[in-house]
């Protein structure tokens, strides 16, 4: 990140153009940034939790900053699931620093519980914009895909309580960030 902002200072078009191959590659190829971020990390030789390291900093990420993941829609029920879509994620990103400490932690997964139900919700309001049978069953596909993932990490918060490993809990957490931002970019390419 500093280094783009040192080529940001250089050069402004650079760096934009930089950014703009790196998104257009993410979108046709998914984890690629991921993949190129844990290649740089193994040929430097850095010990590095990348799962725990991408959910820290989505809690430094101002939704404002992340336009990509935000609808621009001015109505109410936009305007909520992006709040609910942001609380989720923040909400995600504490899980490194209260893991160790049970009864914290114990509070967090709840919030996050009501947090993943009040998206969906949101979601469900949005859809009513959508227009056409093709755009609802696309939001319709997206949201059992982020159900089957909270699935997932509810199945994966059961095993840390018996096996206590957080690498699992902290990748599955950044499956379901990756998947709120498919919701919220489904929606503004279905409705924008």
């Amino acid at each position: 990140m500093e280094e783009y902002v040192l080529l940001e200072q250089q050069s402004v078009s650079a760096s934009q153009t930089l950014r703009a191959a790196l998104c257009k590659v993410e979108a046709n190829h998914p984890g690629f940034a991921y993949d190129l971020v844990l290649g740089l990390v193994r040929k430097g030789d850095v010990s590095v939790n990348m799962n725990e390291s991408l959910l820290r900093l989505q809690g430094t990420i101002s939704e404002q900053e992340n336009g990509e993941y935000r609808s621009s829609r001015t109505e109410e029920p936009f305007q909520e699931l992006n709040k609910k879509s942001a609380a989720l994620k923040k909400i995600l990103s504490r899980i490194p620093d209260e893991i160790t400490d049970r009864k914290t932690f114990l509070e967090t997964i709840k919030e996050i519980a009501s947090a993943i139900k009040k998206l969906l919700d949101a979601v469900n309001e949005v859809s009513a914009y959508i227009p056409g049978s093709q755009g609802k069953h696309a939001l319709e596909q997206r949201k059992r895909e982020f159900v089957k993932y909270s699935k997932r990490f509810s199945n994966t918060l059961k095993e840390f309580f018996k096996e206590g490993q957080p690498n699992s809990v902290f990748a599955s957490a950044t499956y379901l960030i990756y998947q709120t931002n498919q919701l919220m970019i489904t929606v503004k390419d279905k409705c924008e």
